[in-house]
């Protein structure tokens, strides 16, 4: 729905404008280099890389193996993943340390007590479900603060301490599996994948702004901007998205972000994840994206990413086919058919108890610009 915006924005005749005189912040943008979210320890006291710094990270990037990495000999990752490297591309270093700007230290602030509770209680629900598993065994990664027992929990039925959004070690029912393995996506913020970042194709009318995002493989979403200067809606009423609220302070689209469903998670915030972005066109193919992120159920204290997108080509994506995750469609009820075969097996004496196979974890979090997955 495009909403009808009141009040006109201040002119700056450097900055693009449309047919009817609103900064143009139109096109399909992505950020052409990789910068962690949060400044690696190693650089902790530097924003911004040396030239060197850039070229050493872009060669020992360019070899990693990602997932075409083989696990331990006799544990699920030996045999298990999908996607190799060739579905992952490694984008040149950017100059900054970090996304994060603000505290000046470029890390997520520390979370709250309770929110550390939570985090506990579904880090332990998780891994009991593990703990019968090679991959406990073995002390991989998939299992860390974990421990190896035989024995398969007696909490295979138990019902995950809040909704769940993560992969956990049973496919019981279709909400036990990852948001990214039903084919929804994560939503806002939205920084892109650390294997290829993201695109946004942005579209303006006169009152309306429509915002296209192009993520991960297949997650592709759109959101609507209502400008009409209207409040958000009722906090009764949640959308996987947001209610996005936005209007113009000079050639800035300002947008504020509330009622986010309690089933969506970015980094333990839900339902009370606010956000306040800020779109400004800063050259002819250069767009800055600033975000501020706030929830005090889950951290101490607001904090403040930045992004810098460059336009690509309007003539050689004129034919734009809008991507969808059909994996899900497919897949995940494969998933679930072949969880409950090997049920049937189990109980038949034909084959092992499924807890004790390792059908969650996977690799990830080897890349030395990310932190080792921070």
């Amino acid at each position: 729905m495009l909403t009808i915006a009141t009040g006109s924005p201040a002119q700056n005749a450097s900055s693009p404008r449309t047919p009817w005189n609103e900064p143009d912040l139109q096109g399909i943008w992505t950020d052409e280099t990789d910068t962690p979210l949060q400044r690696p320890a190693k650089f902790a006291n530097q924003e911004v890389f040396t030239p060197e710094q850039r070229v050493e990270l872009d060669k020992e990037r360019a070899a990693l193996l990602g997932r075409d990495k083989r696990g331990p000999k006799g544990s699920e990752l030996d045999v298990l993943g999908a996607y190799n490297a060739e579905f992952a591309s490694v984008k040149r270093t950017g100059t900054r340390t970090s996304m994060v700007t603000d505290p000046k230290d470029g890390r997520v602030p520390a979370i709250t007590p309770e929110a550390q509770k939570i985090v506990a209680s579904d880090r332990e629900f998780r891994l009991a479900l593990m703990q019968a598993t090679e991959t406990c065994k073995q002390h991989l990664p998939g299992c860390r603060g974990g421990n190896f027992d035989p024995k398969p929990t007696a909490r295979r039925s138990d019902p995950p301490p809040r909704y769940n959004t993560a992969r956990m070690n049973r496919h019981d029912n279709p909400e036990d599996g990852a948001l990214a393995d039903r084919c929804l996506t994560g939503g806002l913020p939205e920084f892109g994948s650390t294997n290829g970042g993201s695109f946004r194709q942005i579209v303006q009318t006169p009152g309306g702004i429509s915002i296209y995002y192009d993520v991960g493989q297949g997650q592709g979403w759109q959101r609507n901007i209502v400008m009409n200067g209207t409040p958000h809606l009722p906090p009764n009423i949640r959308q996987w998205f947001g209610d996005s609220r936005g209007h113009w302070e000079g050639d800035t689209l300002v947008v504020d972000v509330t009622n986010f469903s309690p089933k969506t998670d970015y980094r333990g915030s839900r339902e009370n994840l606010h956000l306040i972005e800020r779109w400004t066109r800063t050259g002819p193919k250069t767009l800055t994206y600033q975000v501020t992120i706030e929830d005090p159920t889950v951290w101490t204290r607001p904090w403040t990413v930045k992004q810098e997108f460059t336009q690509q080509s309007s003539e050689e994506n004129r034919i734009y086919i809008e991507p969808r995750c059909w994996e899900g469609d497919y897949g995940f009820p494969t998933i679930m058919h072949n969880a409950r075969l090997e049920d049937d097996a189990f109980a038949k004496g034909k084959g092992p108890d499924p807890l004790t196979h390792d059908n969650a974890s996977g690799f990830g979090g080897d890349d030395p610009l990310q932190g080792g997955g921070e």
